[in-house]
């Protein structure tokens, strides 16, 4: 699967224009099907590098690197996937979810 597609890349906020919005959309969600971690995206860079919601170990406001999705290898080759089915969602509504799994 594609993590990002045209369509997708174009919804996105450049970096820095949602930072004083007190409820910004994640535009998409990554996710590990073979552990909980999670990443929402918010803005983007055009090229590599998210700002969004980091759901690992630790949940916070954070960077992360299409590059470093795009590599990562779990269990029998599994790779990072892109949710298909998410919708651009308020920040409030996802980490209300999060918080209540």
């Amino acid at each position: 699967m594609n993590l990002l597609t045209n369509e997708i890349r174009e919804r996105f906020p450049k970096m820095y224009e949602t930072r004083n919005q007190g409820n910004p959309m994640f535009q998409v969600k990554f996710f590990m099907p073979w552990t909980t971690r999670r990443w929402y995206g918010v803005e983007f860079d055009g090229r590599d590098v998210f700002y969004g919601w980091v759901a690992e170990v630790v949940t916070e406001w954070g960077y992360f690197s299409l590059k470093e999705l795009e590599h990562v290898r779990g269990p029998r080759g599994l790779r990072v996937e892109r949710d298909a089915y998410f919708e651009p969602t308020p920040a409030s509504e996802v980490e209300i979810r999060l918080s209540t799994n």
